[in-house]
Parts: structure tokens; C-alpha cells; sequence
């Protein structure tokens, strides 16, 4: 039988070496926010004639004129909404005149303003507080389910803390990103943050599910040999259920879904991973070192035997 247990600190160290580069970025560069959060000015326009340019090709016009804060989204036909740091009425007629020598099109101005940050601090604390009430939630929720377990809410705080980890790793996923290929918090990101978070504890359930029953079933197996069993029982089970019902889809839509949409479909798709990866190498050992108390013999000197 696989010993995955027997190389829990590997794994706890395969997910720092990911997660704490990630935060280090996110402590020295701050969040890659977009306009979003910050606020700036907003443009839609359509193109009149000619053949639409694609969402890239209007940001390398914009990169082009020294303003690369700003993100393109299609909205119908030949028309885009472009938001962007602050820009004076020049530089908008500026951007409108390589526009139109560039793709060989007039173009029709349907908007431009100047907006305020559509995910302010209110949205985001509301966000936060929701998550908070949900991780309070599922403690309640897994105390009740596991009550004929001993120390069951103890089930319910390491889902939380697996969920967490999946967290860091999106956000640490997101810095990288933004280092590495100019990424962005936008609206798109905490959408896909969230779903992450929602599907987070799924499979931490039916792990734990499974090490309950197995528990009524082996009553004299060492714990950490029962969580163990249960983990290799429900192994297959987790990692087919993640590919076949969204991986793969993600995936595809990360390859073919276009620019606008690729970083969205890459957080999500390592995300609901890490949500499987957590399941199994997280949570349970964290519930063993626990239930072990292993903690105790960390820091303790072993002991030589002596003739």
C-alpha cells in the first residue's frame, strides 16, 4: 500500500516552496492590483469598418503609448471596453488616432469617463467577511456530521486550514504572475478566488468522510496506518472526479479561450488543484500530526540506544 503519510513533510514543503516566493512578491512588490480596485478611466468604442482587432493587439497600442496599466474586454461586435490608469482628453484623442492608422478603421467613441474602483474596500470586507462566516460555518457543520468521532471539530480545522493553503497558493500564484507576465487582480481574479475557495472543502469531506467510517471499521489500527488506508481508498476517486468534471475543461479554455480570459481560467484551473492536492497531502496529515500529537517530538533529541 502506498505510504503517502510517511512523506507528509515533503509535501508540506513542496507547497511552502510555491506558496512563500509568492508572498515574498506580494511583501515587496504589493498587489498587482488592477483598475478595478484602483479607478481610472474607462473607453468603449467600436470600429466602424475593417477587420476587429484582437484584445492583445489593442494593449501593445496602448503599451505602445506608455500606458500599460489597462485591461481589454469584448463586449459585442467590433466593440471593446478599455479600462485604464487616468488619461487627459489628449492623450484619449492620442490613443483614438493610433487606433484608427493602425487598423485602418474610424472608430465610434460610445463612452469615456472616469471611473472609481468598482471593487472598492466595502466589496472586498464584505468578501472577506463572507469567507470568514463560511469557514465558521464549515467547523460547525463538520463538528455536528463527525460527532461520533472523537475530537471532531478537529476535522473541521484542518479543512480550514487546507482551505487556507489553497488560498495562499492562489495568491501566490497570482504574484508570480504578475512578476513574471504582468497579471492582474481584477474583478475576473476574485471570481476565481472565491470559486476556490466554495470548492475548497469539498474533497476534505469525503476524506474525512472516509477515515470516519474506517474508524468504526479497524478500531485497533494505529491512526495515523487508518488515515492512511483512507486516503488510498479515496485517491482515485478524488483525482478522476477533479480531471474529467473541470481540469480538463479549464485547461482548454486556458489554451483556446483567448487573452482575455486565460489568466482567469489558469488561476482557476491550479486552484480547484490544489484544492485536490490539499485534500490529501494537507489536511489529513495535518489531522494526524494532531490526533499523533507529533508535534510534541519535533524538537526533542532522539535517543541513542547504549550496549
Amino acid at each position: 500500500m502506498l505510504n503517502i503519510l510517511g512523506k507528509r513533510y515533503y509535501f508540506f514543503a513542496l507547497s511552502l516552496l510555491f506558496i512563500i516566493p509568492g508572498l515574498l512578491i506580494l511583501a515587496i512588490n504589493g498587489a498587482p492590483l488592477s483598475i478595478d480596485f484602483k479607478g481610472g478611466s474607462l473607453l468603449e468604442i467600436n470600429f466602424d469598418s475593417g477587420v476587429a482587432p484582437l484584445p492583445a493587439e489593442i494593449i501593445k497600442i496602448y503599451d505602445d503609448l506608455g500606458i500599460t496599466d489597462m485591461t481589454v474586454q469584448t463586449t459585442g461586435v467590433n466593440t471593446y471596453i478599455i479600462r485604464s490608469e487616468f488619461i487627459d482628453e489628449a492623450k484619449r484623442g492620442e490613443i483614438i488616432s493610433s487606433l484608427e492608422d493602425e487598423f485602418n478603421s474610424s472608430i465610434t467613441i460610445l463612452r469615456s469617463d472616469s471611473v472609481g474602483p468598482t471593487i472598492g474596500r466595502e466589496v472586498t470586507g464584505r468578501a472577506g467577511l463572507a469567507i470568514a462566516i463560511a469557514a465558521l460555518g464549515v467547523i460547525i457543520y463538520i463538528t455536528f456530521a463527525f460527532r461520533g468521532v472523537a475530537h471532531a471539530f478537529r476535522y473541521g480545522i484542518c479543512a480550514i486550514i487546507a482551505m487556507a493553503h489553497d488560498a495562499l497558493v492562489v495568491l501566490s500564484l497570482a504574484a508570480i504572475g504578475g512578476l513574471l507576465f504582468g497579471w492582474q487582480m481584477d474583478s475576473l481574479f476574485l471570481t476565481a478566488f472565491l470559486t476556490v475557495i466554495g470548492f475548497s472543502v469539498q474533497d476534505k469531506i469525503v476524506v474525512f468522510d472516509r477515515i470516519r467510517e474506517n474508524s468504526t471499521i479497524y478500531r485497533k489500527l494505529p491512526f495515523e496506518k487508518l488515515a492512511n488506508h483512507s486516503i488510498v481508498q479515496t485517491l482515485q476517486r478524488s483525482i478522476n472526479t477533479q480531471l474529467m468534471t473541470s481540469e480538463f475543461l479549464l485547461l482548454a479554455l486556458a489554451l483556446f479561450g483567448g487573452v482575455t480570459l486565460r489568466e482567469f481560467a489558469i488561476i482557476l484551473l491550479v486552484g480547484l488543484l490544489s484544492g485536490t492536492y490539499s485534500s490529501i497531502f494537507i489536511a489529513a496529515p495535518i489531522l494526524v500530526i494532531w490526533e499523533t500529537q507529533e508535534w510534541k517530538t519535533w524538537f526533542k533529541p532522539k535517543k541513542t540506544s547504549t550496549v
